[in-house]
């Protein structure tokens, strides 16, 4: 028996480890088959160029054995194996991996596209101590004679002796800890937990993970009772859906692997499954929703893909995949090419991530235009659910994403077709318009009953409906849409007059400059101006603003959390020459000029969504006047 200790450093990386680095402790199962699976890898790798490895593909597996009254687990695998030396130096050396140097030395070799190693570096295998008193390693390298048994109890060192062992592989025995207040270490020593760990974490393992497994099954002679069966079940499903060729899967294969893998009762709108070869290779499955998840307007919400390496999961929400424009998306990347550092579960953000996302991103845009264009009726359902998503997409980050997200968006229209993108807008323009006009609302409904609305649409315009509160924040970002600019029709500087039309108002306004000026005083700054309009239609008033800020613009900037009412809308109340209002103001006294004048910018609000400043002066001006 040879005595050896840890470094100094590598005592220090072990507390750390243990301690530190890895989150949940229920990782060292992940680890450990892992490791299993890398070294039955270097045996099947063997095999395909040396007869003497007698083990075919179907003979290799990894087994696990509970012994619940000893506090044992035993992780069993007949792989290549480790002579004394690799014992020394890929255990006795934290972070020295076997796996790594074995694959940068067959870098070359066109076998090693078959071979996936997983533990490119060597620190997983110290997970164990932080569920283990004591790990024992038995093993016996292919075309030895001898075996050789490594122990160790952490950072006091390990020992390494000869023992006896048939065949080639690896046996690792866990002597688990005993539970304390804080932790519940008995749980590893269950057959459920450790089956659900298999399944979380090792399911796409290429070889067969067995464990003796107990089963009440009913007694066939005597009704009622039960007996305790004993069988060895194979506890993962080894290959992935998402490796499997479009091909072989149904819709229905889709839907199920959906539904259970993301705990959802309904089948999705949409799958997207891609294989990505390139600057980065990688698989991905991913699944649009029927219903946003419950908590997914919550702060608690996380986005995020699951996130595989050659199988084996690395994090369950890797947030850096998805822009959170997409953030309603579901589903996996599995790849091969990712850097990773001291542990698969901390991954380091770096240049092939960045790729990979870039490409998921493209890839997801692809496929809503492809359903746009080919499942209107699928697109419209899609984008009713997440389509605010999208528009604050085209908003975020200084519109960095506009131009890739603007064919998407849809809007209620005056059209009455339904909604429509802004190509179909722009197709359906008359050769002499430049302008794409919108009005703001609360719904459809109510922009249709504003006198502006009346007055575009009796040009012959058509009039994009506003009804979310990102919409005109995301149109001013965009600026303009095949080279048509935007405009509100609420604001003052929008006039589709003819020139003798405007030259009509203009000289009725200059000649009813002190008249309107009362009216502006009235109002004791609440407006910046009254004006006579031709553009009302038939209702009598309405208010326009001037300058960037909205109407709109100013209820949602004042509605938001943290919102001091301090933004606002320099307002014109406009006043239609055409009514029959317009005569009584020019007639009346001074004193009822103020009355008709507080009145009508009430109206004026109240058709705007705005609330009323003194509802009980405009009820007694009301009833005054009745």
């Amino acid at each position: 028996m040879r005595k050896k200790q840890f470094k100094a450093e590598s005592k220090k990386l072990l507390d750390m480890m243990i301690h530190s680095i890895y989150t949940h402790k229920e990782i060292f199962l992940r680890e450990l088959i892992s490791n299993a699976s890398d070294a039955i890898d270097k045996l099947y790798f063997k095999s395909l160029t040396d007869n003497s490895v007698a083990l075919s593909k179907s003979d290799f597996k990894i087994r696990i054995d509970l012994d619940k009254e000893n506090r044992i687990i035993k992780i069993t695998d007949n792989g290549i194996g480790m002579t004394a030396d690799e014992l020394e130096n890929n255990l006795g050396t934290i972070a020295k991996s076997g796996s790594f140097n074995f694959k940068k030395e067959n870098a070359q070799d066109k076998n090693i596209d078959d071979i996936s190693v997983i533990g490119q570096f060597g620190v997983g295998f110290y997970s164990s101590f932080m569920v283990s008193d004591k790990v024992e390693v038995v093993s016996k390298a292919f075309g030895e004679q001898s075996a050789h048994k490594w122990i160790s109890k952490g950072i006091d060192g390990y020992t390494i002796e000869e023992c006896d062992k048939d065949d080639a592989g690896t046996v690792i025995t866990l002597y688990i800890k005993e539970d304390t207040e804080n932790e519940d270490y008995s749980q590893y020593l269950e057959q459920y937990t450790i089956q659900e760990l298999v399944k979380k974490y090792s399911d796409y393992i290429r070889y067969p993970i067995i464990m003796e497994m107990s089963h009440q099954v009913p007694d066939t002679e005597k009704e009622g009772e039960y007996i305790t069966e004993i069988s060895e079940d194979t506890l993962n499903s080894m290959i992935p859906i998402w490796r499997k060729s479009k091909r072989e899967i149904k819709q229905e294969d889709y839907n199920e692997f959906y539904k259970q893998k993301f705990m959802d009762y309904s089948d999705p709108i949409a799958v997207i499954h891609s294989k990505t070869e390139g600057q980065a290779t990688f698989d991905a499955l991913m699944y649009i929703p029927e219903n946003p998840p419950y908590d997914f307007y919550s702060k608690e919400y996380e986005k995020g893909l699951q996130l595989y390496s050659n199988g084996v999961l690395i994090m369950d929400k890797c947030a850096d995949l998805l822009p959170d424009y997409f953030s309603f998306i579901k589903g996996l990347v599995d790849s091969a090419d990712l850097s990773l550092n001291i542990s698969r579960e901390m991954l380091q953000h770096d240049h092939q991530l960045k790729i990979i996302a870039k490409a998921i991103d493209k890839k997801i845009k692809n496929e809503l235009k492809k359903m746009l264009s080919n499942d209107r009726e699928r697109y419209e359902k899609f984008f009713k659910t997440f389509g605010l998503q999208l528009k604050y997409g085209v908003y975020a980050n200084y519109g960095m994403e506009k131009d890739s997200l603007k064919d998407l968006l849809l809007f209620d229209s005056s059209n009455g077709d339904g909604l429509t993108t802004l190509k179909e807008y722009v197709g359906r323009m008359a050769d002499s318009q430049d302008t794409i006009y919108y009005a703001c609302g609360e719904s459809a409904e109510k922009i249709a009953l504003l006198p502006q609305t009346d007055a575009v649409r009796e040009k012959g315009y058509e009039v994009l409906y506003f009804t979310d509160e990102v919409d005109e924040f995301a149109i001013q970002m965009l600026m303009e849409y095949d080279g048509k600019h935007f405009a509100n029709i609420c604001k003052n500087d929008i006039d589709l007059s003819t020139d003798a039309e405007k030259e009509a108002i203009n000289q009725k306004n200059e000649d009813s400059k002190e008249l309107l000026e009362k009216m502006k005083n009235a109002l004791d700054g609440q407006v910046t101006a009254v004006k006579f309009s031709n553009k009302l239609g038939k209702h009598p008033v309405s208010l326009s603003a001037e300058g960037y800020v909205s109407l709109e613009m100013e209820k949602v900037l004042n509605s938001m959390p943290g919102a001091n009412q301090g933004v606002k809308a320099q307002l014109v109340l406009e006043v239609n020459v055409k009514h029959p209002v317009a005569e009584k103001l020019v007639s009346a006294d001074d004193e009822t000029i103020v009355k008709y004048t507080k009145l009508l910018y009430a109206n004026a609000r109240l058709i705007a969504g705005l609330d009323i400043d003194n509802p009980t002066e405009f009820s007694d001006i009301v009833c005054e006047l009745m």
